[in-house]
């Protein structure tokens, strides 16, 4: 269903879809079903162009005439043995609209109708492709109903009777077939076309009534190549019993070709004209004037006849406007080509000999259209012009006729011309700051506990300072004492390591000394050690470190620590003055570890 419902908006033209839309509310109001059927269905299904729609209401279809006249369609034709009327939509569309019946046949070619239901109407009808139906109904729209399976003789590209006696009941059936066969290119199948041959034997077409008579002659003039399908009946014999004058060798071929071409150009500007009115005067162009006469009255649509007499001067009359003042300009002339009914400007364009005029059309089918490729849509785009921005298109449009009258030929032209369409800049984006949020201080680096001096009874810790680059500093405090019981051996250093210094753990202090006695003998203060240079990567800094006066009365001398870098595993002794050596800074790893406790002099005795 969703597939059909694709066609429906895609494959008809926009006064189709319109026409459609009128019918479908008319039954509306009328409270009765409609439904797309016959060739309409076989063509949007096969691919094929749709020239015309067929349309059933569930309902006489004859009572809907007063309806149909005030939604603009004009009624050119009624059937009151089939309910049918044939209407003329806005845009060259023809319809067909009819009542859903059942027929039977006592004699042939003499149907006798009854109202019925849309698949006993579509089993009545004469090939399996033209047997399909589309509901065009509230709930169910695009509904396909294909009862006889005519999908897979489309698909086949073949025509098949509904009935095994569909050209003895109706002998009309064989002119069609032969019809759409030169139009689609389709063959019969095998019995069909068996069929077939056994009624043109048996003359069935002598059964043939004047209304399907006239309706099958004039349907010549509505086909796309009208000479294809003229040619085909004749060769088939059909012609003698439509109408005996009508025939190719009366014809104007060299103008039919002729009218085809323009007709092409115009369908490529976006122009569709109905080229049958234009095409009558062209197949009958040898024909008497009486005969001529004769045939215009077996139409069952005398719309159709109206709309060939009335063709002659509403060409003149458009050909003068063409002519005239109001189209000077292209662009005029182009307006007044698209609001001119279509089978008026094929007219012109086919049978005017006015040079003006053939050179307003060779510039239309040439020339004019050229100017849409120089709409500036990409300075539109700077300007900020843009598809969203309402009376786009209406601008575009404008745009377009200025430049097919070749103004604006400069940028700076177009520009100016672009100007008051441009909307205002928007507003710069606002940027909500958020409030500045004092950063934290950095956290000081902790310094390492330090190893624990006993001087006379009393700790003190021996200041190590670290650089801002991870190295450490050493620094040597040595106390003063005149009567130390005990001395504290220097500590061992850890070797310096790469990485940016981590927490260090606390180092163990010394045990708390015995009452200090005064040593018979003062130790001569220890020479220190060079130290062993060891390649650094970054040197060491210089660190000072003070000792608390508070906590013990010793001077303590500091010393600068070396400036170059701390060597690996290489131990420095510090200097100790007046016998108590301080204790060394310990450099620790990246890993923090636990340092190993000093070990306390042992007291001379």
């Amino acid at each position: 269903m969703a597939d059909y419902i694709y066609l429906l908006e895609n494959r008809l033209s926009k006064a189709q879809r319109a026409a459609l839309l009128a019918i479908r509310e008319v039954a509306r109001t009328k409270g009765l079903t409609v439904f797309l059927v016959g060739g309409a269905v076989r063509d949007m299904t096969s691919g094929s162009p749709v020239r015309d729609l067929d349309v059933v209401v569930q309902g006489n279809a004859l009572k809907l005439k007063k309806d149909i006249e005030k939604v603009h369609g004009a009624i050119s034709g009624e059937s009151e043995a089939g309910q049918a009327l044939f209407v003329r939509f806005p845009g060259g569309v023809r319809m067909e609209i009819g009542s859903t019946l059942s027929a039977t046949y006592p004699k042939p070619g003499k149907p006798v109708f009854k109202p019925a239901t849309i698949l006993d109407d579509l089993r009545r009808r004469d090939f399996t492709a033209n047997a399909m139906a589309i509901s065009l109904n509230d709930g169910s729209y695009g509904l396909l109903m294909d009862p006889l399976n005519g999908v897979a003789d489309i698909e086949n590209r073949e025509l098949r009777l509904v009935s095994n006696y569909g050209f003895i009941e109706d002998p009309i059936r064989m002119v069609r077939a032969a019809r759409l066969m030169a139009r689609l290119g389709w063959q019969m199948d095998e019995k069909t076309q068996t069929r077939y041959e056994t009624g043109k034997q048996e003359n069935y077409i002598s059964a043939l009534d004047d209304f399907h008579r006239g309706y099958e002659t004039e349907e010549i003039f509505h086909e796309e190549d009208p000479l294809r399908v003229l040619k085909r009946l004749e060769s088939e014999g059909w012609m003698k019993h439509l109408s005996p004058a009508l025939s190719v060798a009366k014809a104007n071929v060299a103008e039919l070709e002729r009218l085809r071409d323009s007709q092409t150009k115009l369908q490529m500007q976006g122009i569709h004209p109905e080229t049958a009115s234009a095409n009558f005067p062209l197949l009958t162009a040898k024909m008497a004037p009486k005969d001529v006469e004769t045939l215009k009255k077996s139409f069952p649509r005398q719309g159709f006849v109206s709309e060939i007499e009335s063709l002659e001067n509403e060409g003149k009359a458009f050909a003068a406007e063409l002519s005239g003042k109001a189209a000077t300009s292209p662009s005029q002339a182009w307006k007044m080509l698209y609001a001119a009914a279509p089978e008026s400007v094929l007219w012109v364009a086919h049978t005017s000999k006015n040079a003006s005029i053939q050179a307003k059309f060779k510039g239309f089918f040439s020339e004019w259209g050229s100017a849409k490729q120089r709409v500036p849509y990409a300075l539109m785009q700077e300007m900020r012009i843009v598809p969203e921005l309402p009376g786009y298109d209406e601008l575009v449009d404008k745009l377009f006729f200025e430049l097919m009258d070749g103004k604006l030929g400069t940028v700076e032209e177009m520009k100016a011309y672009l100007e008051p369409y441009s909307p205002p800049a928007p507003p710069p984006p606002v940027h909500l700051r958020r409030p500045r949020v004092a950063k934290k201080d950095a956290k000081p680096a902790k310094s390492r506990k330090k190893a624990a001096v006993v001087v006379d009874g009393e700790a003190s810790d021996a200041a190590a300072a670290e650089s801002p680059d991870g190295s450490e500093a050493k620094a040597a405090t040595p106390a003063k004492s005149a009567t130390t019981a005990k001395s504290v051996a220097p500590a061992k250093t850890a070797p310096a390591v790469k990485a940016a210094p981590a927490k260090a753990a606390p180092a163990k202090t010394s045990a708390p000394a015995k009452a200090a006695t005064p040593a018979k003998k003062a130790t001569p203060p220890a020479k220190s050690a060079p130290a062993k240079k060891a390649p650094a990567k970054a040197p060491a800094k210089k660190a000072v470190v003070k000792v608390p006066a508070k906590k013990t009365p010793a001077k303590v001398a500091v010393k600068k620590a070396p400036a170059k870098a701390t060597p690996k595993k290489a131990p420095v002794k510090a200097v100790v003055k007046k016998k108590v050596p301080a204790k060394k800074a310990a450099v620790v790893k990246k890993s923090p570890a636990k340092k190993a406790p000093a070990k306390t002099a042992k007291k001379k005795r």
